[in-house]
């Protein structure tokens, strides 16, 4: 039995991880959950977003489930989700994103993006200046290679056939030409996997018009957040795609979709998300064929259309939805 520790988040993040948990237990992946507070639940109780408890558990554990957890926009505190990545060091953000038959606008895309995780402007570094504030973009050597060579190592054991440098270095020739140039000299280690590179504004152009063309990305902090969200809007939206932070130590598996307090408590989110990111994790603790089995079920139930929730244009619960997954199991 594999003990993980359960970040239930805020917002919906309760009622789609108990659905979750639900077809976990269904299909006998055998877990051992250990469940903590984090974000503005953990606030509610103990005046704190990321309490000490439950950073012992993930040192603990290793490895953690979590759902969505809000953040205020232009106020308030810090991402949680920015703090976990920082704290334990994942420096690698994991998004596969794949065409589903009959839900997707595109039925040609399989990307898988890999993102710098730790540096970049996430940073959070701003102070005010005359008039205005600024904020530091840090790319560092040390960081930008651990991360390109992730991706050509995952692309050399996965089949990838061809890995594109996503930045902005026309303009940012010191941080973003320094990530391109380790890229390029990185790449001639690996003569096997199609090496290129675009800038971001006409990356997102290219993603659009021709995703076939496309592999896997790897790409600094902030350019990797935003090409990675455009590819869920071309497979069906975040409610979809799924995320994982990894590190030397530990892991976190994650929904990448908010925490969307407006229709929290109703019963009607999907739990599609964080249920693929739970696949991830099982893959990740050796249990593939698990993994896989609830894939099956999920296609299944997604290709039939006789149970889907309003997000996918049915009428079901979340509930009803689980069910038909764990029906089709």
């Amino acid at each position: 039995m594999n003990d993980i520790v359960l970040l239930k988040g805020d917002g919906i993040g309760p009622e789609i991880t108990n659905e979750v948990v639900k077809i976990l237990d269904a299909v006998g992946a055998n877990l051992n959950y250990h469940e903590f507070d984090i974000g503005q639940t953990a606030y509610d109780k103990y005046k704190e977003l990321i309490p000490s408890d439950t950073m012992d558990a993930i040192k603990k554990y290793k490895v953690a489930l979590k759902g969505p957890v809000t953040t205020p926009v232009g106020k308030g505190f810090r991402s949680v989700n920015v703090s976990l990545r920082l704290a334990f060091d994942l420096y690698v953000n994991f998004r596969p994103a794949k065409s589903i038959e009959g839900i997707s606008k595109y039925q040609n895309v399989d990307i898988v993006t890999i993102r710098e995780n730790t540096e970049d402007l996430y940073i959070g570094e701003e102070k005010e200046i005359d008039g205005g504030f600024e904020a530091i973009k840090r790319i560092t050597k040390a960081s930008s290679e651990r991360i390109i060579r992730y991706a050509f190592e995952y692309a050399k054991n996965n089949g990838r056939k061809k890995i594109t440098c996503i930045h902005k270095a026309n303009i940012l020739k010191k941080t973003d030409g320094l990530f391109l140039s380790l890229f390029n000299e990185i790449a001639k280690n690996y003569p096997n996997i199609e090496a290129d590179n675009k800038i971001i504004d006409n990356m997102c152009m290219q993603l659009v018009m021709y995703p076939e063309n496309y592999d896997m990305l790897v790409a600094p902090n902030l350019y990797g957040d935003i090409i990675s969200d455009l590819i869920a809007g071309l497979v069906g939206g975040l409610g979809l795609v799924s995320g994982a932070n990894i590190g030397k130590e530990v892991s976190i598996f994650e929904a990448v979709h908010g925490s969307a307090p407006d229709i929290a408590g109703m019963g009607i989110a999907n739990p599609i998300a964080l249920l693929n990111a739970a696949c991830m994790m099982l893959i990740h603790i050796g249990k593939k064929d698990i993994a896989n089995k609830i894939n099956m079920a999920v296609d299944k139930t997604l290709k039939s259309k006789k149970v889907l929730t309003k997000d996918l244009g049915g009428n079901a619960s979340g509930e009803e939805f689980t069910n038909e997954i764990i029906n089709n199991m």
